[in-house]
């Protein structure tokens, strides 16, 4: 997977790639990759809302769902993270129904949250690439140029953890990340 874009290195310095589980993070904020009911569900959804408690899924509630692409902010509960927000990715068909736009705008819409909050840090899983069926080299892909350009646009930097469960993401993450360096350097 070759990287096209340009990136200024001081955002390439806020970003990290992390093998582990999202739940334990640190970041100001976790983002879950939710269902639209916002009530749970499997995958990260499921053991976000197992790792926060019961107060997640009262304050959820209380939200009306929330529709791919867009996010929602509640409180941590028994996270480490003070924050959860929740945004629901696409399904993914073929890739011709809005699915890439949809994708982004859940990265992009978590960041304009992180950034009305003043966030230092923000922890992301691999949105739409579990049940959704995202193909996991598009969504590397836009969700690293994503933050990128919300950083470079916004004049926002935060520290942004990329944190996958899988290895296959964790691979990918790493080189499509180590390509934009390399570009970069090639650049200089």
């Amino acid at each position: 997977m070759r990287a096209h874009m340009t990136v200024n290195r001081s955002i390439l310095e806020h970003i990290h790639i992390i093998r582990g589980d999202i739940t334990k993070e640190i970041s100001t904020a976790i983002v879950n990759a939710a269902n639209p009911s916002l009530l749970g569900g499997g995958g990260v959804d499921g053991a976000i809302h197992r790792a926060a408690g019961p107060g997640l899924l009262e304050e959820c509630r209380s939200l009306g769902g929330c529709k791919p692409g867009e996010a929602r902010l509640t409180g941590g509960y028994n996270l480490k993270a003070r924050y959860v927000i929740h945004t629901p990715g696409p399904v993914y068909s073929n890739g011709k129904h809005g699915e890439p736009e949809t994708l982004k705008r859940s990265y992009w819409n978590s960041l304009i949250i992180a950034q009305e909050k003043s966030m230092s840090s923000i922890s992301f899983p691999a949105i739409s690439t579990g049940v959704y069926g995202y193909p996991k080299e598009d969504a590397c892909r836009i969700a690293i140029n994503t933050v990128c350009e919300f950083m470079e646009q916004r004049n926002f930097h935060l520290d942004v953890r990329f944190v996958l469960f899988d290895e296959e993401n964790h691979v990918l993450y790493n080189n499509y990340l180590r390509n934009i360096s390399a570009h970069h350097r090639s650049n200089e």
